[in-house]
């Protein structure tokens, strides 16, 4: 395969979700980085986060791009991005063992929105508010940071390097916030009085840790502003025209690596609203959120988990086990090797596997491929693999390639199911447009898939480092995704660590030597499947 295809030999490459998040998009940008002079963010905030494991230790990462791991790697967090600095001084912090000098390599756009503690605290309100239509937020303050951007009340770094007028608009900020939502409401729940209380009083403290005031916060106004003067200092070098900076490294022949934050189906306009996120996370954004023309970028990487996962609410074609893992589930005869996993405060104990077993599939995806979000370390909702989602994906984004990620967790299922296309559940017998994803949820919700099965494996694969090394089911399971997306695979993950994930360098063929590309989703030799969790009905 052409490295250009794996991002190796691009001068500007896009590492973007093809699903709904926690695709695995940092250990591929973080593979990539180890070669690039630039690293950059586009959007969203620190509700995303990327989990990497380097030499044995593991950084989380929701604000730095993933190019810090990369001591010669300089990063910009662009204008898109909205930016809580306590947070991102923390992470900063964190990485002090690993490079003392790690906050000169970090770049910020003076267009970049700063997310205040007042946002968070709206954020909480705000979904509280919403009841039994709560949307799943993170309530890390990213919709109403973006909505201030929007309605123009909003403060961007730039505004640091002007303290005295910075200072006079944070406290109209707070001001209009105090007004706007302090004031306790009839129909306030307990938790909704304690925010609103702190918002009155500005004492995030108590908002974010009411009995210890442990996790962060200031006690009143004059401690913000006195924390974001020192803010400005500290930052004041790192602070730039992220256009400039990133225009002149492009003429200077660096190679520039953006990774998008969340991922297709959590885009304001083209996921799945209204649970999705606050910012734009398909390709677009990339040019809006750090100054580019569409022509500068070369290569976009589409990143697909073997299977499908979300956080949070909203309709799942494929879900198979939800966050209470209350769900009836697929069972599915486990033959793989015996494990066991533990599982902290889970009432059942450690999570157990043995060939021969029952499993419902679900649930061992959540434990055996550890599905807790980063940011939320809420439990993800999991199920089968959805590639007419990943279909509908690929058209908004131009995917020139995809990287399957966590393919291991697979191990052991005898058999398994992908979602190949769409259909509505009061008229079965026709499939919907190739590509097509319903803009409404209840129009979604009447979606029911078709399905194709395909054979397991039992073999570990964990300690795979080439293609090549893949049993030959697994390799079907990989190259069936390729035909059917009518996109090459680029790269495979099968484990958390950086060597665990390597490159396809050489064109996906099947056992007789043929290989299949059609952009269009073929004819499946076991159609008719539509229930991800019960047996197929007759059509």
């Amino acid at each position: 395969m052409a490295s250009s295809a794996t991002g190796e030999d691009s001068k500007f490459c896009v590492i973007l979700g093809a699903q709904w998040g926690d695709e695995g998009k940092g250990k591929l940008v973080d593979i990539l980085a180890q070669k690039v002079q630039l690293c950059a963010r586009f959007n969203g905030g620190a509700n995303a986060g990327h989990t990497l494991v380097v030499e044995g230790k593991k950084y989380a990462f929701h604000l730095l791009p993933c190019g810090m791991i990369n001591k010669a790697c300089k990063n910009l967090i662009g204008n898109g991005v909205v930016v809580h600095i306590p947070t991102l001084m923390k992470e900063i912090q964190e990485l002090k063992d690993f490079d003392a000098r790690a906050l000169e390599r970090i770049f910020i756009s003076t267009r970049a929105h700063i997310l205040f503690d007042s946002h968070q605290i709206i954020d909480g309100i705000l979904e509280a508010e919403q009841g039994t239509n709560s949307i799943g937020t993170t309530k890390r303050g990213i919709g109403p940071c973006y909505s201030a951007k929007a309605i123009r009340n909003g403060l961007r770094f730039g505004d640091l390097l002007h303290f005295e007028e910075f200072e006079r608009r944070l406290r109209e900020l707070i001001a209009w916030s105090q007004k706007r939502f302090g004031d306790p409401r009839e129909r306030d729940t307990p938790a909704q009085l304690q925010l609103r209380k702190a918002l009155r009083e500005y004492n995030t403290k108590y908002a974010f840790d009411p009995e210890n005031g442990q996790k962060g916060g200031v006690e009143n106004i004059e401690e913000e502003v006195a924390r974001y003067r020192q803010f400005a200092q500290i930052l004041r070098p790192q602070i730039v025209d992220s256009v400039t900076l990133i225009h002149e490294d492009i003429s200077r022949g660096y190679k520039v690596l953006v990774e998008g934050a969340n991922a297709a189906l959590l885009d304001i306009d083209f996921g799945t609203y209204p649970f999705v996120t606050s910012s734009n996370t398909t390709v677009g954004s990339v040019c809006t959120g750090l100054g580019v023309p569409p022509k500068q970028i070369d290569t976009v990487i589409g990143v697909v988990k073997a299977y499908t996962t979300r956080v949070g609410h909203g309709p799942f074609p494929t879900e198979l086990q939800n966050e209470a893992q209350t769900l009836e589930d697929h069972l599915e005869t486990y033959v793989g090797p015996e494990q066991s996993m533990e599982r902290k405060g889970h009432a059942s104990g450690p999570y157990s596997l043995k060939p021969g077993q029952q499993v419902r599939v679900g649930e061992m995806l959540q434990e055996v491929g550890h599905e807790y979000g980063t940011t939320t370390g809420r439990r993800r909702r999991c199920g089968w693999l959805d590639l007419a989602l990943v279909k509908y994906s690929a058209m908004v984004n131009g995917f020139d390639s995809i990287n399957i990620t966590k393919l291991d967790v697979l191990t052991g299922l005898k058999q398994l199911r992908v979602a190949i296309a769409y259909r509505n559940k009061r008229m079965t017998e026709v499939r919907l447009p190739c590509g097509y994803f319903p803009s409404h949820l209840e129009d979604l919700k009447e979606v029911v898939c078709e399905y194709e099965t395909l054979e397991g494996w039992s073999e570990d694969i964990s300690t795979c480092s080439h293609f090549k090394e893949l049993p030959l089911n697994a390799k079907k399971y990989v190259l069936r995704i390729q035909e059917l997306l009518g996109i090459p695979v680029s790269w495979v993950g099968v484990g958390p660590d950086r060597e665990s994930m390597f490159p396809v360098d050489e064109a996906i063929v099947r056992p007789d030597g043929s290989i299949s590309a059609s952009p269009n989703f073929p004819s499946s030799p076991m159609r008719g499947a539509m229930s991800p969790r019960g047996p197929s009905p007759t059509m």
